[in-house]
Parts: structure tokens; sequence; C-alpha cells
């Protein structure tokens, strides 16, 4: 007789626990200070299960990454394409601009550019959260606002990446000004027939 896995237990509380601790742990150290040996210490979970199950600290973003991909995200609905699309690159730029955001942020963007498995977690994660944010567009043709020839996996892209340009590449502020600018020219690219 095969044993079936019970939903949540206690296998679920010690995954979320060292998940949390993971978060705590690159909120306060970043990536680079994230060891198995605090994670243990914060979530109670002994280091050897820790190892056992998530191998190292790549691991442990990596499994918060596909947690946090099964997340909702607020979906903004404005009634418009062009509020809706500052509303996502707003709630970017504010994520980012948060302590905690930033930091968790940053360290989960550092360990994809680094580890194979944190890379294909942050994949995973963007296209979930991408998959999300499709739906203003989806709505907005459905309102006549673009045409259905629209790919509005561009078009999310395009309104996100200055974003995360500025904050990756350049290390510049990004104002809620430079959000609306990004929102706007993506609106703009996808209106032109670019996208």
């Amino acid at each position: 007789m095969e044993t079936q896995r019970r939903p949540g237990g206690r296998s679920a509380r010690v995954r979320d626990a060292v998940r949390q601790a993971t978060l705590v742990e690159v909120t306060e150290r970043g990536y680079e200070g994230l060891t198995v040996e605090n994670v243990a210490k914060r979530s109670g979970v002994h280091k050897t299960s820790i190892y056992r199950r998530w191998g190292s600290p790549e691991g442990l973003v990596a499994d918060a990454l596909e947690l946090a991909a099964e997340e909702p995200i607020p979906v903004p609905d404005t009634g418009t394409l062009a509020g809706d699309l500052r509303a996502l690159t707003e709630a970017l730029r504010a994520g980012f601009a948060s302590p905690h955001g930033s930091a968790v942020g940053c360290a989960f963007i550092v360990a994809g550019m680094q580890h194979p498995a944190a890379a294909a977690a942050m994949q995973n994660f963007t296209a979930a959260r991408r998959k999300q944010s499709v739906v203003v567009v989806e709505r907005a043709v459905a309102r006549g606002e673009l045409p259905g020839t629209v790919d509005a996996n561009e078009l999310i892209r395009f309104a996100l990446a200055p974003i995360y340009y500025r904050l990756f590449v350049t290390h510049e502020p990004v104002a809620p000004e430079d959000a609306a600018k990004a929102a706007d020219a993506a609106l703009a690219a996808a209106r032109a027939g670019i996208l």
C-alpha cells in the first residue's frame, strides 16, 4: 500500500520556517551572508536536515523563490491600460524602495546570476509574476484599447525593464515619475504596433 503525503503537516511547517528564516537572513545579511548554519539557528530546524533537503544557500534561495512564485500578487484594475501599467511599474519601484523588498529582491537576483538552480527558480518566479500581470493587457484588448495581436508578455517586459535597468545596471534611484515613464513608453510601443 502506497503512503500518501498529507498536505501541510510537519513538512510544510519545516519548509515555511526555513523559508521565513531565509528571508530574514537575506534581509539582514544579504545573499553573501546567507549560511545554512544561520538559517538553522533562526528556523529551529537542524542544519543536517537543511543540508539534506536544500543542500546550500543557493538551494534555500531557489526554494524561497519557488514558494514566492506560487503567491498571488495584487493585479491592478484601474479601468485603463495606462493606469494599470503605471500601477504595476509603481508597485515594482516601491517594492525595491523598501528595505526588506530591496534586500530580498537583490539577494534573489544575485543568487540567480551566480548559481544555476537559483537562476532557474528566478526564471520561473518572473514567468509566474508576468503570467499574473498579463491580465491587465488581456482586459485592455477586451475593452478595445489594443489589438488582439499585441504580445502581452512583451508589453509587461517592456514596462518593467527600465526599472530593473536603473536598479541593477546603472544603480540609479527610481522615482515614481520614472516608473510612470516606463509604463507610458511600453504602452506607446504597443499602440505603435512594435509589440
